[in-house]
């Protein structure tokens, strides 16, 4: 045999593999793991052989994300960052900042406020106008689905009282129906349309901004999870063909195409053509998105059973179904068969059912074709759906990150869904007990794309960051290398990279080495972990 270009030794190595969990050593020739072992891979060192010494550190599989948007999230770091803090005054500052700063800026633009900071979530347009009140600005929250508009860009997109709200969003209002500054799901569009577009140079910066921080939290491929023009966003597709043709994508990308919600079965015939053109390299397009519901914060998750009030009450709302569920059933089977995996985006019980019951429908029609249909968010699970995941063969998408007690949850959540329902957010556990394909990811910029710190809160279910001790829904904790199973080999099953996610020979040389071993460290501390070195098909990506 050849000798290994790289050689990590004096493990401990976490294979993923569940016929040799643990090794020593691991080989690297080329591109691909040459050999899994103890001592006997040393035979493979050479005179030109790079060795890594393992002593006190860990190597794993390379993370894989597999709910991402990256090119969005890359250039919003090169925009108002509202991120890191829950403080109003903190906000308003930053926004005057990044205004002064920006003078030759016609719009404002940026995001990452949280609705926790916000009597009932929504900051009003007087609080922006008080520090921007000349130019346009439009703000997304944390989670994407809402949006803080100041009076000028609301005067700017024609919004009065008289404006009617779309039938995929909500305008929230002041008592005589002027818009209040935050729209929600599809109101948003109504201002960003009108805000500059992204160029694709911004687009392409965007990217690999966000490869250089992905790669140093070890993160070595994704799914990104919205190819397509949405929300004022212009697609980010020829980013990635651009970096893909160029040499530049060092990650492996699988990219979800946009279902358009107010289209039909028609835009299939598109989507067949745009997964043949998108695809170079690293980047392939196969999947395709489907935003089935909303987000429980702004009572837009599709509930199967009406959100509650402030008082406890049952009031006349179950959230929004953006898709019809029976022309769903009909979508996703079409869609099935032709190979395409679908994306869904199912945050609500009434829309994981919608979700399965259209899987259900296609595997039905067309038999088991093995597409890997996968649900993300899952929030909110009917105890009577957990089974159907193995059983249909969908695979749960999980973002461990929002398992936790926290303002969001505890304020804006909890109460609005009752004690009952509240009980089945997240149910990690049950899904991997029940027979369940796991596979994680961030949802980034929603929330942090630090994969260590999503495995932390799905082994914890405690935010690494929080004084408060509660453990949310403790019976939903996964084990450690369930947690670290979900982040690598059952995200590349869903990214379809069936040689990486596992350290096996023959497998691509994705690897990722950590500051310490977590698996003899206290759980508590997992997130305090560093990635210290990152390797996609042996080459170096990022070291510190």
């Amino acid at each position: 045999m050849a000798k290994a270009d790289l050689v990590f030794t004096r493990g401990p190595v976490v294979t993923v593999d569940p016929a040799r969990t643990r090794a020593t050593s691991l080989a690297v020739v080329g591109d691909r793991i040459a050999a899994v072992g103890h001592d006997e891979v040393l035979e493979l060192v050479g005179p030109d052989t790079e060795v890594v010494d393992l002593t006190g550190k860990l190597l794993v599989p390379g993370f894989q994300d597999a709910h991402i948007h990256a090119v969005s999230g890359g250039m919003e770091l090169a925009e108002c960052d509202l991120t890191g803090t829950v403080g109003v005054p903190e906000y308003l500052e930053r926004i005057r900042a990044y205004a002064d700063a920006h003078p030759d800026h016609t719009w404002i633009t940026g995001g990452g406020w949280s609705m926790e900071s916000f009597d009932g979530g929504l900051p009003t347009r007087q609080l922006l106008d008080s520090v921007v009140p000349d130019r346009p600005v439009l703000l997304s929250n944390r989670d994407h689905h809402g949006a803080w508009a100041n009076t000028r860009a609301l005067e700017l997109a024609g919004l009065t009282a008289d404006t009617p709200d779309p039938a995929d969003g909500r305008i929230e209002r002041e008592a005589d129906g002027t818009p209040s500054g935050v729209l929600q799901e599809g109101a948003i569009g109504l201002v960003a349309r009108l805000a500059p577009a992204a160029t694709a140079e911004d687009r392409l910066a965007g990217l690999l901004r966000a490869q250089k921080l992905l790669h140093s939290l070890g993160i070595t491929a994704w799914q990104d999870a919205l190819l397509g023009s949405f929300g004022g966003m212009l697609d980010p597709a020829d980013a990635y063909l651009t970096a893909a043709r160029d040499g530049s994508l060092t990650a492996r990308v699988t990219g979800a195409m946009w279902w358009d919600r107010e289209r039909g079965a028609e835009q299939i015939d598109e989507l067949v053509a745009k997964r043949a053109e998108l695809k170079h390299g690293r980047f392939r397009a196969g999947s395709v998105k489907i935003m089935q519901d909303g987000i429980a914060e702004n009572f837009t998750a599709a509930l199967s059973s009406p959100y509650l009030d402030a008082c406890g009450c049952a009031t006349a709302n179950t959230g929004i179904s953006f898709v019809d569920p029976k022309a769903l059933r009909a979508y996703v089977t079409e869609l099935d068969a032709l190979d395409f995996q679908v994306h869904f985006h199912a945050l609500g019980d009434r829309a994981v059912r919608e979700a399965l019951d259209a899987v259900e429908a296609a595997v039905a029609a067309n038999g088991r074709r093995g597409n890997r249909h996968h649900l993300a968010h899952l929030q909110v699970v009917h105890p009577d759906d957990i089974a159907r995941f193995a059983r249909l063969g969908a695979i749960a998408n999980i973002q461990p990150l929002w398992a936790a007690h926290e303002p969001q949850m505890d304020e804006l959540t909890i109460p609005f869904l009752g004690p009952e329902r509240a009980a089945w957010q997240y149910p990690f556990g049950d899904l991997l007990r029940s027979g369940a394909t796991l596979a994680a990811g961030s949802d980034w910029p929603v929330s942090s794309p630090d994969p260590l710190a999503g495995i932390h809160v799905a082994v914890n279910r405690r935010d690494p960051e929080a004084e408060d001790d509660r453990v949310f829904l403790p019976e939903q904790r996964l084990d450690l290398p369930g947690a670290i199973a979900a982040y690598t080999a059952g995200t590349a099953h869903v990214n379809g990279l069936d040689d990486t996610g596992t350290l096996v020979r023959g497998n691509l040389a994705d690897l990722v080495v950590l500051d310490r071993d977590i698996l003899t460290a206290p759980p508590e501390e997992i997130a305090e972990a560093k990635v210290e070195r990152t390797y996609v098909g042996g080459r170096l990506v990022h070291s510190v």
